[in-house]
């Protein structure tokens, strides 16, 4: 498969061989089912310079859509009970964050451009209100790590033939729906010299979109039905085990 999608992109090349960079997805929609247990994209391109070291270096971010997270803190009270403490809320969190390079983005750019990019966990601009204690933004990144929403430098970008690269994207179970962006970046001389954006969205389709669609307009009627599919599996599984 990777093959086959970086011959096609070699037939493309020279047509636009004035270009530094040249990218793409291997799908453009991502459709989530109620079987749905995730999804791997592919990002594959081509570059006009050698890469690797000594040479053009490249970085693939991939952000999700942005949503309000508040993190809290839990505090003992009488020595036995644990109430919510103090809290944090950030308000334009990355719903999915993925990073992957030929080389961790430390070593490829300077912390300001970084930190322009938005390259790497460390250089997303989390602003908080509410408690200003540096752990709970720690908290924040343990937690979407462990979740698999946030993934940073877990494999890195894949080269052949010096000019042709890919890069898996690999997306969770619980990714959430929406609008998906792709930034393919071309370093050199610890510069981004070029840039590809790209995009993708993910859909819930049939029966995972109409549950959804209903605990979001109607949580009332949402609640009472999952209350009554509740009673009726603990009815069924009594009549079940009682007769056996």
């Amino acid at each position: 498969m990777i093959r086959l999608l970086l011959a096609l992109l070699l037939l493309a090349v020279p047509a636009r061989a004035q270009e530094a960079l040249v990218a793409a997805l291997s799908q453009d929609a991502v459709e989530v089912t109620t079987g749905f247990t995730g999804a791997q994209l592919m990002v594959f391109g081509s570059t006009d310079q050698p890469i690797g070291p000594g040479g053009d270096e490249l970085l693939v971010v991939a952000q999700g859509p942005n949503r309000p997270v508040v993190v809290r803190r839990k505090v003992a009270a009488l020595g036995f009970l644990w109430v919510n403490g103090p809290s944090a809320r950030f308000a334009q969190v990355p719903g999915f964050y993925f990073i992957a390079g030929t080389r961790p983005a430390w070593q490829l750019l300077p912390e300001e451009q970084r930190r322009r990019h938005a390259l790497g966990l460390d250089s997303l601009p989390l602003t908080s209100t509410g408690a200003r204690d540096p752990r709970f933004r720690a908290a924040l990144l343990d937690l979407e790590k462990r979740s698999g929403l946030w993934v940073e430098d877990t494999q890195p970008v894949e080269v052949a033939g010096s000019r042709l690269f890919h890069a898996r994207l690999p997306l969770p179970a619980g990714v959430p729906t929406g609008d998906y962006r792709v930034q393919v970046l071309l370093v050199r001389s610890r510069q981004v010299v070029a840039q590809q954006t790209l995009e993708f969205r993910v859909d819930r389709v049939g029966t995972a979109d109409r549950i959804a669609t209903v605990a979001e307009d109607q949580p009332f009627v949402y609640g009472i039905a999952c209350i009554f599919l509740a009673a009726l599996a603990g009815w069924v599984g009594s009549v079940v085990f009682r007769r056996s």
